[in-house]
Order: structure tokens, then sequence, then C-alpha cells
């Protein structure tokens, strides 16, 4: 699709000429003296009976606003610069007006279609005049229709999306089958799911919409002919459109960006990148009001795709767009006549290639001397780096979902025949399982439901043997939110030919005979308002690991990714789990990392790519070994002790001596007795929220969420009937349920002001932090073992991420040759984030801990000696005093390239690795001593890691005397250390942040400001402290900020910031809130106090206390190679492989991965 984005473009999507200035226009305009004015051309050709100087006149033939835009201008001028060509502009008043016999004469023709263009009559022209053609006129009708530029690409074997013709013509019945599903259209038998792309059939119309699936929150995207900054709008509009003709073809995931290719010719194609119109309908402009669009480089096979094309078509000069997915090119719409914008050296190639045509075919018809100039072809430059500083190469990230609701679980079991009919009508019985997730599939259920239910109101004597309560909440569950998503509900049925063997703890001890069927209705575990605020913010405060910030950006942490992103040298894939929290988290991340505007729906459905392969992020549990549900009942029978811990029992469940276990299982005790207490209060907790509801004040009380009062009992008195069995016993699986629902009725529905719940959280927490650690093995042998029959996939692709950061083509990266404003065209950074589970996150620490990438006894070569690694001993003892692996815990890993180094020394690259535990579970808390967010970068060494005291406001405005940890040995250790010598771009801008506030504040403020960052000065430079961590969240950069247009806004905020004139509340709040990430301020309903207490480590606010603070980054090593890290990779991958053989005999599942498909 190409849309006009300046006044002089055609306003009906024709064919474009796109010009600039040029570098040298102040100098030789005399060279250009052979280019007059249309009019003085044509009066020439009509009065002037002089026999013309032996030139070749080359005609312009096109709308006015095409011969005299800028653009077009550049391009003559050059032309102009051939001894033997002269450029004649057809009036547009002779054009339209006169009839063709009255033209100008030429001997060359370059003639293009935009809106009022009279094509016939150009046709006529040609066959009267016979001229040389640089682009087919005929041809340009098909261009018109997308039926037949389909067609054409179709036949000269180039690939493009699947589609399929849907003509509404009445003559043609057989071409307009149309049958529209929920989330499907079939069109003359050819079925495309959502996504798809409907498009009208005429090329002039620009109403372009992309259809969404119902599971990633439904609606449409609709696409327009750019308006001010607009390109598009998202609808909820779900339906296609029931008039006009169109095609329909398959949805291509492109990571948010468009590819314009532009040809001079079959040997010739410059290719533009762009920010996608569909993302979040945003236009990127620069100062000037031009759309934003950087040059990339297309590999050998898109340059073939480009001859083809031009080819095909008879268009000389010929734009087109390019769609890159999959690892493939596709080609989705011909433009015909384009020029590129704002490129001299473009403009150059375009006029010598043009020059050159003409002069090869009409020259020896002019007796005119001449011959092809033969030049050395441009030397190819390859990307490289200068200087000393090491290059940010990749990150890596593997990153757990946001704050979610409690997820939650209904079975029973259902004999009526309407539900075997739907079983078997959606195929259950070929695997004897079927899950339902579709809006239309739930709503058969929920009408089943209805069904029974009223049934039974009418006959009260009726045999139905489903239970009244259950299926009424079967009813209350499928009816929540007015609307089906898939992502929020599920349903699961399975056929059990004999009936259910025993029944659960809900259920009455009574089975009948015969088959039927297990329902397991599944609700919850949704993506709550505040986690779409921490994904958000997380997003933003990641942008500040990455290289740039320098000269204008200096003092704004987080320009340089946005600038790199959108110059197109950052390549950035996002995979989430299937879960719907999980892509919404990964979908709000990618909004504040790159800043985007809108819905999360188009960003999800572009940005997010679905992992479901080989296992990379979701969870089979069924193809995992038996070695967790051995663990989990040791765990069981260790648990159901009715006395206090013993030494025996602390070996037992505490083999690994994890301090933050060692610490649970001494709070616990005696873990039946603290399940005695949880149980009190639990039944304490349904008990108070029952009066509640008798309360006629609370009949209309709306929780967080939307939930009600008798949906948050309903959760309570499952877990109350669930947790204690019939035979007294407990069942601790359902520990880690109760502290999932009363952690969030603490954070959320603490207005209710419940008793106990503060007890209730306290005990069960307890008991959860030996529970859900030791589910993923008890002992470091079982730990591995469950670790890789989740993780083998994802660590097999983190290690190709780090093998694969150069040779790539298929990714869109700046061209050097012809990019402009960019200091560093070669610098290309890869980033890939994995969204997953508490499952895969626990798990892969697993890998990193026990795996045997730095044992404590292992030696590492530093300064050409030998020494233990010391820091790895204080990361593992770091991971260890961890109590809980929360929301948004991320594992990140940051790869660095020295170019002075020789490309075989194993010093060349560089890794470090890096965590974070996620949500803070309470602001009081106090996390674990860490060490701090430490690149390994001679200036980050220069700091001393120190700690501030939040304290309260009066405190931070103190000069305080700081304390120093005890790393006076580690940091001298490290520093020594030739693989971090250097300083590396990629590092947090730290200093570029302090630097700017202590220029622009005033004293009070500036000291309050780099306190609460843990920034400080001291003698020997700016501090920071540990508690930082590195990761800051701006709101200077949310929402609508893109990086090229922050040039101008760093230099308004430098003179705004100057004055010293502000109090200190008036600074606080007129400041760009640039702040250590402690407490969440994004785009929900706030006001200005808000800002006030954001900037406060530990201070909630009105209307944002629901969302609590993220733990920032502490690095647990920043001197490893990357070939000691691919050795620890291959070593877990074959080690995996044995294990896998090992436990699962007789399993007929096996693990594999076609890294092809990355």
């Amino acid at each position: 699709m190409s849309e006009p984005s300046s006044p002089g473009e055609s306003q009906c999507g024709a064919p474009r000429f796109f010009v600039g200035c040029a570098e040298d226009e102040s100098e030789g305009l005399d060279d250009y003296a052979s280019m007059r004015t249309d009019m003085e051309l044509y009066e020439d050709d009509l009065e002037d009976d002089s026999p013309p100087e032996c030139q070749i006149e080359v005609g312009i033939c096109c709308m006015m606003k095409k011969s005299k835009s800028k653009p077009m201008t550049q391009i003559l001028e050059r032309l102009c610069k051939f001894e033997y060509l002269t450029v004649v502009i057809f009036p547009e008043d002779v054009i339209l007006n006169e009839p063709v016999e009255k033209w100008p004469l030429c001997d060359c023709l370059i003639s293009f279609h935009s809106k009022g263009f009279p094509l016939d009559k150009a046709v006529s022209y040609v066959k009267l005049r016979n001229p040389l053609l640089i682009n087919d006129l005929n041809m340009q009708y098909y261009i018109q229709d997308r039926r037949e530029v389909y067609r054409i690409l179709q036949e000269e074997g180039i690939d493009l999306p699947r589609y399929a013709v849907l003509n509404r013509d009445p003559d043609k019945p057989d071409e307009c089958n149309l049958v529209e599903g929920e989330d499907q259209v079939e069109v003359n038998g050819e079925v495309f799911l959502k996504p798809f792309v409907e498009k009208p059939v005429s090329a002039e119309d620009h109403n372009v919409y992309i259809y969404y699936p119902t599971s990633a929150g439904g609606g449409s995207q609709r696409l327009f002919r750019k308006i001010g900054s607009r390109s598009s709008v998202y609808s909820p509009e779900s339906s296609v459109r029931k008039t006009g003709s169109y095609i329909y073809e398959e949805f291509m995931p492109t990571d948010g960006t468009d590819v314009k290719v532009y040809t001079v010719g079959p040997d010739y194609a410059h290719a533009e990148a762009r920010k996608s119109p569909a993302l979040d309908g945003k236009v990127e402009r620069d100062s000037e009001g031009k759309e934003i669009r950087y040059p990339v480089m297309l590999t050998a096979m898109e340059k073939l795709v480009a001859r083809k094309v031009c080819l095909a078509f008879k268009q000389t000069v010929c734009g087109f767009d390019l769609l890159r997915a999959n690892g493939h090119s596709y080609v989705c719409d011909v433009n015909g006549f384009s020029f590129v914008k704002n490129s001299m050296k473009y403009y150059d190639d375009c006029a010598k290639i043009l020059g050159n045509i003409v002069m090869r075919e009409l020259a020896p018809q002019f007796q005119i001397p001449w011959s092809i100039p033969t030049e050395a072809e441009d030397i190819p430059i390859v990307p490289t780096t200068s200087g000393t500083m090491m290059e940010l190469r990749c990150v890596i990230a593997v990153i757990r979902h946001g704050d979610r609701t409690p997820k939650q679980k209904m079975k029973m079991e259902v004999r009526n025949p309407m539900f075997f009919e739907l079983f078997e009508k959606y195929g259950g019985y070929k695997t004897g399982k079927l899950k339902l997730k579709k809006p239309k599939q739930l709503q058969e259920v929920l009408d089943i439901t209805r069904t029974l239910l009223a049934d039974i109101g009418q006959h009260t004597d009726c045999e139905i043997e489903e239970k009244k309560s259950k299926l009424e909440q079967l009813k209350t569950v499928l009816e929540m939110y007015g609307h089906f998503s898939g992502i929020n509900r599920k349903v699961q049925l399975t056929y059990l030919p004999r009936g259910q063997p025993k029944t659960s703890s809900e259920e009455e001890d009574t089975r009948k005979e015969g088959p039927s069927i297990l329902l397991v209705l599944k609700w919850g575990g949704e993506l709550t308002p505040a986690g779409r605020v921490q994904a958000e913010e997380l997003g933003r405060a990641f942008r500040c690991m990455y290289p740039g910030g320098q000269g204008d950006y200096a003092g704004f942490p987080g320009c340089g990714l946005l600038r790199l992103h959108s110059t197109y040298r950052h390549d950035l894939k996002i995979y989430a789990s299937d879960e719907g929290r999980v892509q919404m988290t990964a979908a709000a991340f990618a909004k504040g990392l790159l800043a985007l505007e809108g819905e999360l729906t188009p960003i999800l459905v572009q940005m997010v790519k679905s992992a479901n392969m080989n296992g990379l992020l979701d969870n089979d549990i069924e193809s995992l070994s038996g070695c967790q549900q051995r663990v989990k009942a040791r765990l069981h029978e260790i648990m159901q002790k009715d006395e206090i811990f013993t030494e025996e029992d602390f070996d037992r469940l505490a083999p690994t001596c994890s301090s933050s276990l060692v610490n649970s299982m001494k709070a616990v005790e005696n873990p039946v007795c603290m399940c005695d207490q949880v149980y009190t209060l639990v039944q304490s907790l349904t008990s108070q929220i029952r009066k509640r509801l008798e309360d006629p004040k609370s009949a209309d009380l709306q929780l967080y969420h939307s939930e009600t009062l008798e949906m948050m009992l309903q959760r309570w008195s499952k877990l109350e009937r669930d947790f204690r069995m019939k035979s007294g016993r407990y069942d601790i699986s359902k520990i880690p349920d109760i502290y999932d629902c009363v952690k969030y009725d603490v954070q959320h529905n603490s207005s209710l002001g419940l008793e106990d719940t503060l007890e209730l959280f306290k005990l069960s927490r307890a008991l959860a932090n030996i529970v859900i650690p030791q589910e993923y093995g008890i002992n470091k042998v079982e730990k591995l073992d469950i670790a890789y029959a989740y993780c083998l996939p994802l660590v097999k692709k983190i290690q190709l991420d780090l093998q694969r950061t150069h040779e790539d083509e298929s990714v869109n990266k700046l061209h050097p040759l012809y990019s402009r404003g960019v200091l560093s065209p070669g610098r290309h950074v890869r980033t890939r984030l994995y969204f997953t589970s508490e499952s895969h996150v626990h798990s892969l620490l697993s890998i990193f801990c026990y795996g045997g990438l730095l044992d404590n006894d292992q030696k590492m070569h530093v300064m050409f000696q030998e020494v233990k690694d010391q820091q790895w001993k204080r990361a593992m003892d770091y991971l260890s005093a961890v109590t809980e692996l929360n929301y948004m815990t991320q594992i990140v890993i940051m790869l660095y390239e020295d170019n002075n180094k020789d490309p075989s020394s194993e010093e060349r690259f560089h890794v470090e690795l890096h965590f974070s535990p996620g949500v803070k579970v309470s602001e009081e808390e106090s996390a674990p001593m860490g060490f701090g967010f430490r690149p390994a970068s001679a200036e980050v060494y220069k700091l001393s890691f120190k700690q501030t005291d939040p304290g309260s406001l009066e405190n931070l405005l103190r000069d305080e005397p700081d304390r120093a940890l005890p790393l006076s040995e580690a940091i001298s250790t490290q520093r020594k250390s030739p693989l971090i010598r250097n300083r590396k771009t990629g590092s947090m801008e730290v200093s570029h942040l302090a630097t700017y506030y202590a220029n622009h504040c005033t004293v009070c403020f500036k000291n309050t400001f780099l306190n609460l960052c843990g920034v400080k000065l001291t003698e020997s430079g700016w501090v920071l402290c540990s508690q930082c961590a590195g990761l800051f969240s701006t709101t200077v950069l949310g929402g609508s900020s893109s990086a090229p247009n922050l040039q101008d806004y760093a230099r308004t905020h430098r003179k705004k910031f100057s004055s010293g004139s502000l109090n200190y509340k008036d600074e606080l709040l007129s400041m760009p809130a640039v702040k250590r990430f402690s407490v969440s301020f994004a785009k929900h309903p706030t006001n200005e106090d808000c800002l006030l207490s954001s900037l406060l480590p530990s201070a909630g606010f009105e209307g944002c206390s629901m969302v609590p603070s993220i733990y920032p980054l502490e690095t647990l090593h920043n001197s490893l190679s990357l070939k000691q890290v691919n050795e620890f990779l291959t070593t877990v991958c074959e080690n995996a492989g044995d294990s896998h053989t090992r436990t699962t005999r007789g399993n007929a599942h096996s693990t594999t991965l076609t890294l092809g498909q990355f």
C-alpha cells in the first residue's frame, strides 16, 4: 500500500515522484542552465523555426502537482547535466484541454498516472508520436486494479500473501461466495482465519481493514490515506464489509515494519523502511513534516524480486511494498511510478541511470557519439564500529507476565445428552478430549447451562444429573463481562467411558454407571490493569540499557533505544506463550518499550509472536517427566508431619541450603499447625464475606476489576472446601492458590477492611515460600531434570540468539551508504524478549544456578592469574535469599563485542547476566541485599556502590554520609579483568542523567532528585547506588514520544529547566519525571499530586496505590566470555537430552526444536 504523506503527493494513491534537496545546490547552478520552464519550451516548440541543435528531448507528461514538485525538480536538474539531453515539461493546461496532436514533441517520454490525469490521451499520444517510453502506459491500467496486480505477480512466480478475490458482480455469481464466522471468513471456498486483511480491489481506495481474532481482543484496524499524523484507527467492529469487491488475504506478521522498494531499471533497487501504519496509527514525521523512513538493505533474493517486478509491469521507475515475515519476503502492493524522498545518493543514481537509458537507446539514431561510461563498482561497506568502546550486540530477556487475577477452576461430571452432542460436534471423540475457547463454543455451553437451569426451575422433580449450584456457577462465570474472550475463559471436556472413577473433595460421594463427560471450567488468570501498567512501565525502563542518548539526547535515558529502533538498527522480536495474560503483558511491554500509542490488540497481533512451537514457552504438563509428580508427592508427605521441623526435615526439604527456604521453614515450624491456622483464617474470611453480602449496602459493591462480592465468596469458599480434605488432611497443592488469592485481595481489595487478611497473607506466604520453589525440584538433580523438561527448547533458542548476531539477512538493517544524520550506521543490536509463566522462569534460573555455569570450585582466567570466581558465589548467595519470583521477574543476558580484539580471541565477545525478582510483594518488605546493576564498564567501576536511606523528605534533603557496602575486594578483583577494561556502549546512562539534573535544577531539588535516583556526587564522580540498579522510568518518553523528534524536546527542556525561579513543589510537578522505577507512573487516572508521590521510593499515591514497585535489576555476573556461555549451554542441552532419555522411557513424547522456525 502506498500512501502519500506530503501536500505534493497524489490524493488518490497513484504513482508518485519523491525527491529532496541536493547536497551541492549552492554550487554549479550554471550547470542546470539547459533546463527551461515548461512555457518557454512550449513556446519555442511552436514559434522557433530555427533548426534545433542535436538534442534529445525528454518529455515529462504528468499533472503539474507532480512535475512542479520539489522532488521531481531535483531529479530533472541532475538529468539536465547530460550534454545532449533537454527536458520538456508538458503544461497541465495543454494535457487536459488540447488534443494530443498539439502536445509538445519529444523523443523520450516519462509519463505516469495520478488523480485527474487523462491516461487515455497519453496512450493516444504515444501511438501518434512513438517516443521511447520509460514507463509503459498500458500497464498503468493494470496497476490501478489490485486483482490484476496480484494476477501478474502470481504469473511471475513472485511470493505474495495467500489471497482470494470477492467480486460482487451480478454477472459473476460464482465469485461472490462469502461465509463469515466469528474468527474466520470463507471466500469462494478459501478460509482465512483472523487476523486477515481486507483490501478494496481498486488501488485508488486506501481504506484497507485488518480484522483481529477474539483471542487478541477482536475488532479491526482501519487504514486510510494519511490525515495529519494519523494513518489508521482501531475500531471495535469485527464484521467484514457487505458492499463492494475486495481482496482477502492472510495477515503477515512483520514486527511493525513495512518496506518500500524503489526500482530504477531492473538492475537498481533502493529500499526504505517505516513504521507500519497498522501498528498504532501514528505517523512519525521529521521537522519538515515528512514521514520518517530509513534506507535498509535488500537481500539477494529481494533484489531479484525487484527485477521481476520492474520487468513484469514494464515500469522502469517503480515502487512496490514488501512484507518481511517468518523469514520470507512477500510483495503486497505495486504502486507504479515512485521516487525516494530525501536521499541525495539516490537522486544522483536515478538521474544517472535514466540518462544512460535514454542515451543508450537514442544516441545511435541521433548520431551522437556516446558510449556507456564504465565505473568501478562501489566497494561494499561492511558495517563495523571503531574506537575503544564495546558495542552492545544482543539483549535477551525472559520475563514473567504481569499482575493477574487469581486463577480458578471448577470441575463437574455431566451426563446430559446435550453435552455429548456438543462433544461430538467439535470432534471430541477423536482424542477423547476437547478444549473450547472460541466465543461461539462458549456461547453453546452457556445455552445448554441456561436450558438445564430453566428445566430445574420449572420441574423440581426433573431428573437432571448436573448439580444446580455448579450449573449456576458455570452460568455466572460464562456471563462475566457481558462478552466472551477466549483469553479469559475456557472449557475442557474429557470423555469418561465408565464415569468418573473418584470424586473430588467438592462433590458428594455418589457415582453412577455409564459414560460421562468431565467438564472443567477455567477462568481468571487475566492480566489486570495494574499488570498492564507494570509491563508498560518496565518497557519504558528497559530502554535505558541501550546505547545512544548522546549529544542532543544526553540526559534522557531511553532515547538511544528509540533512535536505534526507528533507524532500523534494532532487530526486535517478541515471543509469548499462548496464555492471554502473557500475550497482553508482552504487548503492553512493547508499547512502553517503543513509545507506541493506542490499543494493545494491534500491537499484540503485529509485534508478539505466538511461541506455541515445540514447547518454547508453553507448559505441556503431560509431556513432563514423572520427576515432578514424585517431587510433589514427597513434598506432600513432608508437609503432612504434625510436628516441628527436625534437622532431618531440613536435610530432606532443603538440601540446597537455600537461605530463603531455611528461613521459611523456621518461620513455619510445624506445617500442620500452620495449615490449621490458615484454614481457620480462610473460614473467618468466608464468614465475613457472607455477612457483607447480607448487608443491603453491599449489594452493588464492585471490587477490583469488576469482581463482585459473590464471585469473591465463590473463590474463597472453593478454597475452603478443597484445602481441607474429607480425611482431615490438607491438600498442600492448594497453598499456592490460597497465597495467590490473599495476595490479590490485600493488594487490590484492601478497602473492604476484612479482618485478619494480613495475618492470612503472612502465614500462607511462609508456606508458599516452601511449596512453590520446591515443586520444581527439591535437590539439585531434581531441579535440573524438571528444568530440562520445561526449558530445553528455550535454552536452545537462547544459544541460537547469541550465535546469530551478524548472519541474519532477513531483518531490516539500515543501509550505511544511504543513511543521513545517523552517527553510527553500522551499529546493530538484536533483542529477543520471551514472555512466559512462573514455571519457565523457575526452571531457567535453576539451569543457571545448578547447571554448572560457574561452580564455586571452578577457576576463571583473570589477568593471567587463576582466581576463584567470588562474583558468582555472591550472586548465588543473593539468589538463595530471594523468596519469590513474582510478576515481571526478569532474567536478562547482554552480549557485547570489542572490535579491537582479534575475532578468534575469547575476549572478543563479552556476556553479562542480570536478574530481578519482579514486583515487590509489599512496599514495606526489605529486598535481599544485592550488588546493584553493574555492567562491567571502567566508567561504572570507578563508582562506589553505596546505599542511600530513602527515609522521609527531610532526610532526602540532607546530605548524609554514604554507607559503603563491603565490596572493595570484589570490585578490585573484577577491575583487573581484561574483558572489562573498555567502556561499553549500552550501559546505563546514569551519568548523563545525573549531569543533566545537576546542571539544570536548583540545589534543593538537585539533591532530592539524585538521592531518589540512587545517584550521588562524590570526589571521584557520580556514584550509582546499589538500590538504583540501573532501570529508570521516564514519562518524558511516555506515550507519543518518538526518537526522531526528541532533539526538539531536549532543546526545549534544556531552556525550560535553566530557570531557578521555581519553588520545590513546582519543580517536581513541571519536570520530566525521570525517576527510579520504584513506583509506576503511567497513563491512567492520576492527578498532579501523584507526581510528587511517585518520586518517593516508598510512597503510594491515590489512584495508583494498586500498582506496586518492581525490584531493579541486579547483576549476577559481568565478565563471562561468549565461548564460556556457549559451552555451558551446549552442555546443558546434552545433559537435558540424556536426562530426557533416562526419565521418559516408555513415554512417547520427545522434545525437538527446529531452529529454522525462529
